[in-house]
């Protein structure tokens, strides 16, 4: 059985973009990162250190977004993906990355992509 860490709508200030403007502009992006990992260790016994410190991994979201430009939001999840996976006991991540203020000429609520990947033994 595995346990599952949600953290939802983590917003950052970004310039990713195809577009001049946004890579010039920049604009808010919102994440949202799903972990598989155990909770046998850190309930056994009871320390954030055997489980994932899902306030070091929001920080560590938004120094992404916030970093080097891409021209994808595809790029930017595949980032974030790979850091998650990148944590010691995550066993299946899933991101996505939101993109409200896309530059669509039609009305829209929100445009996002996502990425799901197991973690390699």
């Amino acid at each position: 059985m595995r346990d599952t860490i949600t953290l939802e709508g983590i917003e950052a200030f970004g310039y990713h973009g195809v577009f001049d403007h946004e890579r010039g502009e920049g604009q808010t992006f919102r994440v949202d990162v799903e972990i598989e990992t155990s909770f046998d260790d850190a309930i056994t016994s009871d320390d954030v250190a055997h489980t994932i410190d899902y306030g070091v991994l929001a920080t560590r979201v938004v120094d992404i977004v916030q970093g080097e430009p891409a021209n994808l939001i595809e790029t930017v999840c595949d980032r974030v993906l790979t850091m998650v996976l990148s944590l010691g006991a995550v066993h299946a991540a899933r991101v996505t990355i939101h993109k409200p203020q896309a530059p669509i000429e039609v009305p829209f609520s929100n445009v996002s992509v996502s990425m799901r990947r197991e973690a390699t033994p």
